[in-house]
């Protein structure tokens, strides 16, 4: 008589080479996480100040106007977000230039005797660029010029100038012919004093801006 119960099968315990295995993926994903984490700030930052919160210079990131990163300093681009640049408009009211069909377009006119570097001039005629837009969406939201710049492609030309007396001077005879004329002061936090004009930007008709800046180079 066969008997109802089977002699249990024994499962043999797991290689070597898989236990090797399995741990090395357990290692893998483990790591992938806390490198993840650690990149999130997850863990804090206090493994950056080890070897007495002095660690070696940094280099800094591409666009961050060829500056040296200090190893107890903030990254650039934490830096750069706190900047506190301000516009400073012209008094006079913007024309509404009827009847003028031609294309509109933004000239931003840089300083040139500043030295300022590249990643810096992109970022203060940013700040010319919004400060224009700004000026007008708050002045004449509804103006046919807005529109046009808007809906054509936002024409812009970077030219130069070599100091603040010249920038100043375009500005005033920009706004005397009614045109959105600001200037924008720079904070002072990276590269040049504390107050320093850097930037002109002059919005309006292709023909009336060049009245104002049609001798001026090229950036």
């Amino acid at each position: 008589m066969t008997s109802p119960f089977h002699a249990t099968e024994r499962v043999p315990p797991p290689s070597t080479a898989a236990l090797v295995i399995a741990a090395a993926i357990l290692a893998g994903v483990t790591g992938f996480f806390i490198g993840q984490g650690a990149s999130l700030g997850v863990f804090g930052a206090g493994s950056r100040g080890q070897g007495g919160g002095k660690g070696k210079e940094r280099k800094s990131w591409p666009n961050s106007y060829d500056v040296k990163v200090h190893g107890e300093s903030e990254e650039e681009e934490e830096e750069e977000g706190d900047e506190e640049s301000e516009e400073e408009g012209g008094g006079g009211e913007i024309a509404a230039f009827e009847g003028n069909t031609e294309e509109v377009k933004l000239v931003l006119v840089v300083r040139t005797d500043l030295g300022m570097g590249k990643g810096k001039i992109a970022a203060q005629c940013s700040h010319a660029t919004l400060a224009c837009y700004k000026h007008y969406l708050t002045r004449a939201p509804d103006s046919p010029i807005l529109k046009r710049w808007e809906r054509r492609g936002q024409a812009k030309v970077a030219l130069q100038v070599k100091s603040e007396e010249e920038l100043l001077v375009l500005q005033a005879q920009a706004v005397s012919l009614g045109l959105c004329a600001q200037v924008i002061q720079d904070a002072g936090r990276t590269q040049i004093a504390s107050g320093s004009r850097t930037v002109l930007g002059i919005l309006g008709p292709r023909g009336v801006v060049d009245g104002v800046t049609g001798g001026l180079k090229l950036l």
